[in-house]
């Protein structure tokens, strides 16, 4: 498609941020001298060997907000070293570097503690979502400042929207109509707490990883350990069990029950699940950045076809619109 980044200008993004993560390392005072890309998708992670440390660095980013993506890798920062203080199994910011995002070349990125991968085993996504209850028992205590469902990102959604009425290759005509009545409905709802403890009384808020942590952990060789906090938010902690499905819902629960917290609350999860899937509709958008986006969310949109309407708040949140 015209625009599209081909392969080897995405070969090119990526040497660019390697490049760019290795000069900013030897800037700090690493030794690195055999970088090696590990993984490569909206992010590049490098592993600035032969220091243990890797760089993280976001390649494929929404227009606008150009203050949004250090922001959020300050607020990943702190609230790892604060988990990690506490004993909270994640992957730590790096002991070698400053705790601080680093721009170089137009590039933001931020440096991590190297920890050994168990290549060996297959994600088990319903003991993942157990351990979830246990990463949000521990975050109810966090201190830093964030924002109510940030995680959303609905600058970005309503940019996109806006973007992919021009884009019909990406999102036909009649989806780009139901996904932007249905965010006109959402919307107000993701931006003002208020609003949201309007429509769901009781619902408690507190910091919650923000994006799909049963598919953030990472398994290690001494351990299993939560990451990827990049989206840390406000919201209620059925933000970050949305899409999963029922059965990875009970294993939640199961975990909850024994941290003591409460069980997911059903309505919320509509609200979540709606957002979620009009989240991945919109980033249909980010095509042109990376290609493989078009197959890779046909899925997802489909899905979202099927669903309830704005899952259902359409009808039971009139009195608030």
């Amino acid at each position: 498609m015209a625009d599209f980044l081909t392969p080897e200008q995405i070969t090119c993004r990526t040497v660019a941020a390697l490049d760019a993560a290795v000069g900013a390392g030897r800037d700090l005072g690493l030794t690195v001298t055999d970088a090696s890309v590990l993984y490569d998708l909206f992010s590049v992670v490098v592993h600035l060997a032969p220091a243990p440390v890797v760089a993280r660095i976001p390649v494929v980013l929404p227009h606008g907000e150009p203050d949004a993506v250090p922001r959020r890798q300050r607020a990943e920062l702190d609230v790892t070293t604060w988990l990690a203080e506490r004993g909270v199994p994640v992957l730590k910011p790096s002991p070698l570097v400053p705790s601080e995002p680093v721009r170089r070349e137009g590039f933001s990125m931020t440096f991590w503690e190297l920890a050994e991968e168990d290549k060996s085993r297959e994600p088990d996504y319903a003991a993942n979502s157990e351990l979830v209850a246990g990463l949000h028992a521990a975050l109810r205590d966090y201190p830093g400042p964030l924002s109510f469902l940030s995680a959303a990102e609905p600058r970005a959604v309503t940019d996109s929207l806006a973007q992919l009425a021009h884009r019909p290759e990406l999102l036909d005509p009649a989806d780009l109509d139901r996904a932007v009545r249905e965010w006109r409905i959402l919307e107000p709802y993701v931006r003002s707490r208020e609003l949201f403890e309007q429509a769901f009384p009781g619902i408690d808020i507190q910091p919650v990883h923000g994006d799909s942590p049963p598919a953030n952990i990472f398994y290690g060789v001494d351990g299993d350990r939560y990451s990827d906090f990049e989206l840390i938010t406000l919201g209620p902690v059925e933000w970050d069990l949305a899409g999963l499905g029922p059965d990875l819902e009970a294993a939640y629960d199961r975990g909850a029950l024994g941290h003591g917290l409460r069980p997911l609350d059903k309505d919320v999860l509509g609200f979540v699940n709606a957002v979620g899937m009009l989240r991945a509709v919109a980033t249909l958008a980010l095509a042109p950045q990376l290609p493989v986006l078009v197959d890779y969310l046909k899925p997802a949109v489909e899905q979202w076809r099927s669903l309830p309407f704005a899952g259902g708040m359409a009808a039971a949140g009139q009195e608030y619109l």
